[in-house]
């Protein structure tokens, strides 16, 4: 693994385009960005243990150009799974948010899950990546789990860092993990370990009142983090989710394959029926990228009821890549 390098010029220029927010919330403190449309049904972005809410800056710049509205949070410290989707609901209740779509990456999937089932009413659709349905297999392969709260932070950094793989790679997958790493580096000791403690924290997720038919299973083909049986457990547990396979990506496929990714992801809006508002999208003056800044909170609410399944993704569907071009064409 590589030293930690300059920040890429892309994310250079988000981060002088896309507010960074964070507010206090009770005793928990949410760092997050949200830029797009306030008038269209947010995606909400949700990292696994080692990543934080600036990893899908390239989701926030691409998705927010095409009309959508994007909010990507850092998970805060929270030590249980009922803690989190309590402050979870906080949150959205105080940025004035009332049904969401989720899109979670390892960890982030499992807690996009906890809350689809607890909170139904409020979770539309689900987007899952690398993503797992319980923690027994990493409360069982971490011998000192009881201890996490305790443990220094050097030691959960290395234990982070330890699981992402390194070695020979392709350019476009080694910046990933580089970037990652980095946002490592800005986590505190209390953040690591409360997001380790949810990992070993054992729990089964339920299945959700939500339909597969709203639900999409994103992987890589070449490898992550999560064990393989995990992945199939997931997929057995919604057979009919769409499937959409990359090729590559590893474990951060969100920033290795961020076209395939955002294609991926509006073909997934499109088909629960969020409409875009590129109408509604103000130009940002360099690399396409744009979006709304506006900080006031919309206060039209989603309609309250689900969106009519479409017959045309009941069942196990593999997305193909000429969907994805034809997709694309539209400019959504």
């Amino acid at each position: 693994m590589k030293g930690v390098s300059l920040a890429p010029g892309d994310y250079i220029h988000f981060k002088s385009q896309v507010p960074l927010h964070k507010i206090p919330i009770g005793t928990k403190q949410w760092r997050y960005y949200d830029f797009g449309p306030k008038v269209v049904s947010p995606l909400i972005c949700l990292p696994g243990i080692a990543g934080t809410a600036d990893i899908y800056y390239k989701q926030i710049m691409s998705l927010s150009m095409k009309g959508y509205r994007v909010i990507s949070v850092d998970i805060p410290q929270v030590w249980n799974h009922q803690e989190w989707i309590q402050s979870f609901e906080k949150f959205l209740d105080v940025i004035n948010v009332h049904h969401i779509h989720l899109y979670g990456t390892s960890l982030g999937g499992f807690l996009a899950q906890l809350f689809a089932q607890h909170r139904p009413r409020r979770v539309k659709s689900l987007i899952l990546s690398n993503a797992f349905l319980e923690t027994c297999s990493f409360a069982a392969a971490m011998p000192w789990a009881p201890i996490v709260g305790w443990s220094p932070s050097f030691l959960l950094k290395r234990y982070v860092l330890t699981g992402i793989r390194d070695g020979p790679q392709q350019p476009f997958i080694a910046d990933s993990v580089d970037f990652v790493v980095s946002q490592v580096e800005t986590l505190s000791r209390d953040d690591l370990a409360s997001r380790l403690t949810l990992t070993v924290d054992t729990a089964t997720v339920e299945p959700p009142l939500l339909s597969d038919s709203f639900i999409t299973i994103m992987d890589t083909n070449d490898y992550s983090a999560i064990p393989q049986q995990l992945k199939d457990q997931l997929s057995e547990r919604y057979p009919g989710a769409r499937r959409a396979y990359l090729k590559t990506g590893g474990d951060f496929p969100f920033l290795s394959r961020p076209d395939e990714v955002n294609l991926h992801l509006q073909l997934h809006l499109r088909q629960v029926e969020v409409e875009a508002q590129p109408d509604l999208v103000q130009s940002i003056p360099r690399g396409g990228t744009s979006g709304s800044p506006s900080k006031e909170n919309d206060k039209k609410k989603d309609p309250d009821d689900q969106p009519k399944d479409n017959g045309g993704i009941r069942g196990c569907k593999t997305v193909s890549l000429l969907q994805l071009f034809q997709l694309n064409s539209l400019h959504i």
